[in-house]
């Protein structure tokens, strides 16, 4: 492990936000994480960092970031046109979206560019364009803080719904994730359900393989999305919210072009950004914060933004979504 004190964390979080937590702590190796949770998150408060993605610092944390950074990506077994990967809670997620277009693995492509760490991504039921990484996560491993005990949760057991899991539920901040096992496909197959990456594929008359459909995903994110690196952001702010059949028929009614997508129970989902932007909020700015040009679920840092600004925009756009659609947008940012 590595230890430093009063750390500047706004290389830690894509938003930028310059803040200091009194420690951070670097957990170089899964083997290290039961005396790190004895040693120092039994005695004091703890946020456990991945990648910053999806992460909104709205002060400094008086208390302990454990941030993990061990790698890894091991072939556990490969039975009939599956094969099982446990890799590291370390390993950037785009890295494990490469290793998989190169021995062609089938799954998670569509899933391509999403930033973060693969430690994450079970907790957050990352998804994008008609995937969820639900649908491809074997089990979890780690360690539960509160007692410093080890875990195995297999899939069915990790509750995953939209954006959601037991992770961010009744295991909220009690884990540390160390392994994710992931069950894929050997057999070639696609989930081309968004018709933007059906479009992109044909219009550039692009063959059905991976590393065309991983190249179309990246394209129309690069077109979308601000990259962290030149602009803050922490990617999608808001949930897309799901309704009801009867409300949204009602909405139609008034929003002919609504976009909606079928929902579990007969409901249906509806995208965040089309409602912010009929909002007029798509490129507006708050002071130094605001929403991204080209998508207005995105909420950007335009440079040197306050924790406070970005909060303004984020309760503003909630409350005039709600004013305009009877719909109260939740954050998909986790706020510290």
């Amino acid at each position: 492990m590595k230890l430093s004190e009063n750390q500047n964390l706004k290389t830690y979080n894509t938003f930028g936000m310059e803040v200091y937590a009194r420690q951070f702590l670097q957990m170089e190796s899964a083997d290290e994480v039961p005396a790190i949770i004895q040693d120092f998150l039994s005695k004091q408060p703890y946020y456990i960092l991945g990648g910053g993605s999806n992460t909104l610092f709205t002060k400094d944390f008086d208390g302990v970031i454990a941030h993990p950074v061990f790698e890894g990506i091991e072939v556990m077994e490969i039975f009939g046109e599956n094969v099982l990967l446990r890799v590291a809670a370390g390993e950037p997620w785009d890295n494990l979206i490469q290793y998989c277009i190169k021995h062609e693995y089938f799954g998670i492509e569509n899933l391509t560019a999403i930033p973060g760490l693969v430690g994450s991504s079970p907790v957050q039921n990352i998804g994008a364009y008609g995937v969820e990484v639900k649908d491809t996560i074997y089990k979890v491993e780690g360690y539960r803080i509160s007692t410093g005990k080890p875990f195995e949760l297999m899939n069915i057991d990790c509750q995953f719904t939209y954006r959601n899991s037991i992770f961010k539920q009744a295991l909220k901040n009690d884990c540390i994730i160390t392994y994710v096992w992931f069950q894929l496909s050997t057999k070639e197959h696609f989930t081309l359900s968004y018709q933007g990456l059906a479009n992109a594929l044909a219009e550039r008359e692009l063959p059905l393989k991976l590393r065309y459909i991983s190249e179309c995903v990246r394209k129309i994110r690069d077109e979308k999305l601000p990259d962290p690196k030149t602009i803050g952001n922490g990617g999608s702010f808001f949930q897309n919210p799901v309704v009801s059949i009867e409300q949204f028929q009602k909405l139609k009614a008034h929003y002919p072009d609504l976009v909606a997508y079928d929902a579990p129970d007969g409901c249906k989902k509806l995208s965040a950004g089309q409602l912010i932007e009929k909002a007029g909020w798509k490129g507006k700015r708050l002071g130094k914060a605001g929403t991204w040009k080209n998508q207005a679920l995105v909420l950007v840092n335009y440079g040197e933004a306050t924790p406070k600004e970005v909060l303004d925009t984020a309760e503003t756009i909630v409350k005039d979504v709600n004013t305009l659609f009877d719909i109260t947008l939740e954050m998909e940012i986790n706020c510290i």
